[in-house]
């Protein structure tokens, strides 16, 4: 029989990590709402210096947050942001690639044009592959820093008929990820992916609300067909904005040093196979 010894037991409330990130820079992309927004916010609380970029200034002004304004979508937004970032700050310690989105009409491969693929796949695959391009030198220099890769879990679960470029270009995303990792893993900086599921933002609040407006439902049973439509979320309601700032948050601490080029994904079990 195995006892168990209380001494080895300890509670995660006894450590305090709000400033184990001192002394580092953060960029959050699309940092401005969501997940984006509380992935900043957390990251603050553990101490960093904090970088947000959207295309829109934030309608709640943080003054702890530093904004840029820039679309991403575009070469020039991106050269924009490391020219700013590098000029103000002189390093960058930690990339979170968060700006993402799906914005092309639903009806599958026959509805979409060059122009609906060509717009996700800036956004989605290239803005972050511009991003660590400008701020990878810096980083190995200094032999160290963290880029986080926000895919989703439509890379490997598609829902064709609405999202077919996103699920593309976030599928693209995930293993461009691994291969980065492999290659500066070496150089003293680690590459990760985080897919989260469905997202409870404001926007998906939205969306929920024009859905039960449309076919004549409540919010609820709206909110029930869309998790039907993926094929139905185990722990039975989208994911915080701040779950997924709080697995970001633990990646790119000391804590997480021996984790590279591996993909975690936090959807409430929505994904059906191992």
């Amino acid at each position: 029989m195995i006892e168990f010894c209380p001494k080895i037991f300890i509670q995660m409330e006894q450590f305090n990590f709000n400033n184990e990130l001192s002394g580092k820079t953060a960029l959050v992309t699309g940092g401005t709402k969501g997940a984006g927004k509380a992935i900043a916010e957390r990251l603050i609380q553990a101490g960093a210096t904090v970088i947000i970029t959207a295309r829109n200034e934030p309608e709640k002004k943080n003054q702890n947050l530093h904004f840029i304004s820039a679309d991403l979508s575009k070469s020039d937004g991106t050269k924009k942001v490391v020219k700013v970032v590098l000029k103000n700050y002189d390093k960058l310690d930690i990339l979170i690639n968060n700006l993402g989105g799906s914005e092309t009409k639903g009806g599958g491969f026959e509805a979409l044009t060059d122009e609906d693929w060509e717009h996700s796949i800036q956004t989605n695959l290239l803005a972050p592959v511009r991003l660590d391009r400008g701020f990878l030198p810096k980083m190995v220099e200094n032999k160290n820093g963290v880029i986080i890769h926000i895919a989703s879990i439509q890379a490997k679960l598609p829902l064709y008929d609405s999202t077919l470029p996103y699920a593309s270009a976030k599928a693209g995303l995930l293993n461009y990820s691994k291969n980065l990792s492999n290659e500066v893993a070496p150089k003293g900086i680690r590459v990760l992916t985080v897919s989260p599921g469905w997202i409870n933002t404001s926007s998906s609040k939205a969306m929920m609300e024009r859905i039960a407006e449309s076919s004549n439902i409540t919010i609820e049973q709206a909110t029930q067909s869309v998790m039907d439509g993926l094929g139905g979320i185990p722990f039975g309601r989208p994911a915080q904005p701040d779950e997924i700032a709080e697995l970001v948050g633990f990646l790119v601490s000391p804590r997480a040093n021996y984790l590279t080029g591996t993909e975690f994904v936090i959807d409430g079990g929505t994904i059906p196979t191992v």
